[in-house]
């Protein structure tokens, strides 16, 4: 994903940056629940991707290779994940935070060394990128992108070169479903975040991409017990999770219209609109003027605001050439996804309460970034880059935000299954950094 950022009127950026530390110990807490083999099933978050791709920095500190680190004091066996080697450590590529510019917004580089990149595909008219092949043992299963509309899939492997990389066989010939996948060997312990994607790709792109729509909200409770069931059809023990909220992640507060605007009028004071592309009340995609509700994404470049875009002038402080609907979460789409995200949710609910799993709260979690939490004396909030908590793509975590979130997975599990499993300290771990 390329990210451009907002170069006008902004406060300087303060980072926190600390280098990485041990994690704290203590010996032999023990445990009533078996957790020789710890498996985690779930995507994007899972895997450890950050700064808009998966490279080996960030799968190291991935919140399940956090947890498991953990787990090991309380009887845990090892957890392996499929590393990228460390010559080709950057794998899919990445953004980095190089410095600032003299008006402090950030300078924002990608990293394009180093990459697992085997080639590239076309699977049904679908353009796939393939990773170098890992082969071994396995315990984090987490595969960016993938929905839980996905987990049954048997021709999944094919399109999703994340997942085709932990397969076998190459792209056009696996018919391994995930679920099958994950539940293939013996385990006894687990952790279940998946169903983000369900929401979150709808939201990135606007609701105007055929590739990324809403997942049913029958069909996603259907499949969420169908994940559960098969997950604990040995009598495995786990947690699972619920989705955030994505409309309070930073990929749609860092711009806004407001900036936007302010922007212009420093070019032409006449510029004191905003327009867009929006849903209505009934549907339909219409021209109005933004409002502070309507949110601004990441990836749109400030600097075309203005210009000559679609053959027309003036893009986006204009009525006759608004900002495209891909490029805004307007507050009616953005309506749509909370409503989607809390039917979601409560089918998550109800499923644990039927299996007997505690639940791990991320959406109350992540909504409580928005004021900001405390923990080990350092505070995280949801603000780009100076939050602490999420990385350079505004969508994912920094290595301090997935030890914050691999502590509070620790206190369900406690709470649940009466186990003494001790907290990191997520002050020994790095927000976003300059490199």
């Amino acid at each position: 994903m390329k990210l451009h950022f907002l170069p006008i009127g902004f406060l300087a950026l303060v980072l926190s940056i600390t280098a990485c530390k041990k994690d704290i110990t203590v010996p032999n807490p023990g445990s009533p629940v078996d957790f020789s083999r710890y498996i985690a099933v779930g995507n994007s978050i899972t895997s450890g991707y950050a700064d808009g791709g998966l490279y080996l920095a960030g799968q190291q500190v991935a919140y399940p290779n956090l947890l498991a680190g953990q787990l090991k004091l309380a009887g845990g066996g090892a957890f392996t994940s499929p590393f990228f080697s460390t010559d080709q450590a950057n794998g899919s590529g990445y953004v980095k935070l190089s410095g600032f510019n003299p008006d402090q917004t950030p300078i924002i580089t990608p990293v394009t060394d180093k990459l697992a990149i085997r080639g590239q595909t076309t699977i049904t008219g679908i353009n796939v990128t393939l990773y170098t092949k890992y082969t071994g043992d396995l315990n984090n299963y987490g595969v960016p992108g993938i929905k839980l509309a996905d987990v049954t899939n048997p021709a999944y492997g094919n399109y999703n070169g994340y997942y085709e990389r932990l397969l076998p066989g190459n792209a056009g010939t696996n018919t391994t479903a995930y679920l099958d996948f994950v539940t293939a060997k013996p385990f006894t312990f687990f952790t279940c975040w998946l169903g983000n994607n369900d929401v979150l790709g709808y939201a990135t792109s606007s609701g105007t991409s055929l590739t990324d729509p809403l997942t049913d909200k029958t069909t996603f409770a259907t499949l969420y017990n169908t994940t559960v069931t098969a997950l604990t059809k040995t009598g495995a023990k786990g947690v699972v999770s619920t989705i955030p909220d994505v409309t309070i992640i930073p990929f749609f507060h860092y711009i806004t219209v407001q900036a936007l605007i302010a922007g212009a009028q420093k070019i032409n004071p006449a510029f004191t609109t905003l327009y867009i592309q929006a849903l209505d009340a009934s549907g339909n995609y219409i021209t109005r003027a933004a409002t502070n509700n309507d949110l601004i994404m990441l990836t749109f470049n400030p600097a075309q605001l203005g210009t000559l875009v679609n053959g027309a002038p003036y893009y986006g402080l204009s009525p006759a050439n608004p900002l495209l609907s891909k490029e805004v979460l307007d507050v009616n789409e953005a309506a749509k996804v909370q409503d989607y995200v809390n039917s979601y949710n409560t089918a998550i609910k109800a499923v644990a309460a039927a299996y007997n799993l505690p639940v791990f709260d991320a959406y109350t979690l992540l909504n409580a970034l928005k004021t900001g939490v405390t923990q080990n004396g350092v505070t995280l909030n949801a603000n780009f880059i100076t939050g602490g908590f999420f990385s350079l793509d505004g969508v994912h975590f920094t290595p301090r935000g997935n030890a914050y979130v691999a502590d509070e997975i620790i206190k369900v599990i406690n709470a649940k299954y009466g186990s003494n499993i001790p907290a990191l300290d997520i002050s020994a771990y790095n927000a976003v950094k300059v490199q």
